[in-house]
């Protein structure tokens, strides 16, 4: 269960892999403070895919955890999600924006160079994404996403979220680009890992290592 008050830090943002059970997942909120989840489809048929989110987002959203749903919008509507995640061309996006942003935040990733983060940047996302899904295979975050999303924090007022690596200890490098978020999957949800536990051990690490935002 979340605090209340969120801490004033880099908060977790949480990305469910392939395969990973509700059951699970629920779990992870009982680590402490997690900003976010973001579900993408993974693979799974629109039904799976609706049947299943509609056993996460209740439970996440008692917990104050806001469900992002990644590439569907009739679902994200349908499940009464709390945001959007797309990685769509400069003309999608500004359209989703358009239509979906006074219902529900809308997000972006996909960016790989400052060009790129730029451009998505003026269409006034409600946040960008630094990574990919599914590529934290390596226990440390990829440099490209740190420089981005330092040089995004250092420069840009739209929230960043940065993608972390399989390592728990990884989230300490994020925070201190001055990303306000850091995504975790397979840290958290890998065959073998307690999802509470890990949660914790996050936020323990974020709570004695991340630099404190201003108010």
């Amino acid at each position: 269960m979340n605090d209340a008050t969120p801490p004033n830090r880099c908060r977790i943002v949480l990305i469910t892999p392939p395969g990973v059970s509700a059951e699970r997942i629920v779990a992870a909120f009982e680590g402490g403070d997690v900003a976010s989840l973001i579900l993408p489809e993974n693979g799974m048929d629109e039904a799976s895919f609706q049947a299943f989110a509609e056993q996460i987002v209740p439970a996440a959203q008692a917990a104050g955890v806001a469900v992002v749903i990644a590439g569907d919008t009739r679902i994200a509507g349908r499940v009464q999600a709390d945001g959007i995640h797309i990685e769509v061309g400069k003309a999608e996006l500004a359209e989703t924006i358009e239509r979906f942003q006074e219902k529900m935040m809308v997000g972006t990733g996909g960016a790989k160079t400052r060009d790129d983060a730029l451009e998505l940047g003026e269409l006034r996302p409600d946040y960008i994404f630094f990574g990919r899904f599914g590529y934290d295979n390596k226990p440390e975050p990829h440099p490209r996403n740190l420089s981005l999303g330092q040089w995004w924090a250092d420069v840009i007022q739209i929230p960043c979220i940065v993608m972390a690596g399989s390592d728990i200890a990884s989230v300490e490098a994020v925070a201190a680009t001055g990303a306000e978020f850091v995504a975790l999957s397979s840290a958290i949800f890998a065959e073998g890992v307690d999802p509470k536990m890990a949660v914790a051990s996050a936020n323990t690490l974020l709570d004695e290592a991340a630099p404190r935002f201003e108010d």
